[in-house]
């Protein structure tokens, strides 16, 4: 191992979790001011977006825009596919992307970057390191029923946190001196997430982006009403995603023996809060400090 944390290198394995992967900014950020160099990163779902915006060089133009989202902003930026196969068509979002960052090929990235996504027909991840860079992206994060799959070489994909929430794999050979991963389905004991305030007057009605996304799932499904205080539509689906991805991680993370896992716990926000990516960015570079501090770094 080099003589001093300047010289360090690591391989980042940024995992899936929905809106909790905004804790992925302050993941970087934290390694980044101990001086290490993250060569290259492997990333699924949401761990795949800030992956590759940060494999990109547009990190910080991504975190100011995501800073500013509302509530609202979440729900406009939801385009309904009224189709058979999906809600939305979870195109939207990576338009916005493409304005900011414009296209890019994952080859000329300046840092390694492998995206991971699920090949429905061939029941199996699917490692993309090579070609448009959103396309690879927009792919790992169709959820299932939620965002349109994505075809790419005549296959299907979809989410990669489907099959593997924590991609450790695509890193095993790379020539670097510590691998770090990132678990967005940490467990909850003990952690208490701190109270949320509104950032506008916007925030507080209970016309809220949640209530309309939930409004319209429910009124697909529902074939009755439920009980008072059952779940709906979408808190049943993300929690399941939750449980399956929790899951799946652990058994991955018991597979590998990994330099450190920073561990976020899942109840630190729900599936679709992307409004609070402050926050997340916060408890990642916090719960990242801690993980370096504990190495001796």
């Amino acid at each position: 191992m080099p003589d001093s944390t300047h010289d360090l290198t690591v391989s980042l394995v940024l995992g899936s979790g929905g809106a909790r992967g905004h804790a992925h900014i302050g993941v970087i950020r934290a390694i980044e001011e101990r001086g290490l160099e993250i060569r290259n990163i492997a990333g699924t779902s949401m761990g795949a977006v800030i992956g590759g915006v940060y494999a990109a060089g547009y990190l910080d133009t991504y975190t100011e825009w995501a800073r500013e989202l509302h509530k609202n902003d979440v729900v406009k930026l939801l385009d309904f596919s009224f189709t058979r196969t999906s809600l939305f068509k979870g195109e939207r979002v990576f338009d916005v992307l493409r304005e900011l960052i414009g296209e890019k090929k994952i080859e000329d990235l300046p840092r390694g970057f492998t995206c991971v996504a699920t090949s429905i027909d061939d029941q199996r991840e699917i490692w993309l390191n090579k070609g448009p860079l959103f396309q690879a992206i927009r792919a790992s994060t169709a959820v299932p029923g939620i965002f349109s799959p994505v075809e790419i070489d005549g296959r299907s994909l979809v989410d990669g946190g489907l099959i593997n929430p924590i991609p450790v794999a695509p890193t095993l050979n790379d020539a670097t001196d510590l691998t770090i991963a990132v678990n967005l389905n940490g467990f909850s004991q003990g952690y208490r997430a701190p109270e949320r305030r509104a950032r506008d007057a916007g925030e507080s009605s209970n016309a809220g982006y949640r209530e309309k996304i939930a409004g319209f799932i429910n009124d697909l499904v529902a074939s009755e009403k439920t009980e008072p205080g059952s779940p709906d539509a979408v808190e049943l689906l993300t929690k399941s995603i939750d449980v399956m991805q929790g899951t799946i991680a652990r058994l991955k993370l018991a597979a590998y023996a990994l330099d450190k896992t920073v561990e976020i716990p899942r109840n630190a926000c729900s599936f679709f809060e992307f409004y609070r990516a402050s926050e997340m960015a916060e408890l990642g570079y916090e719960r990242t400090t801690q993980v370096l501090d504990e190495l001796g770094l």
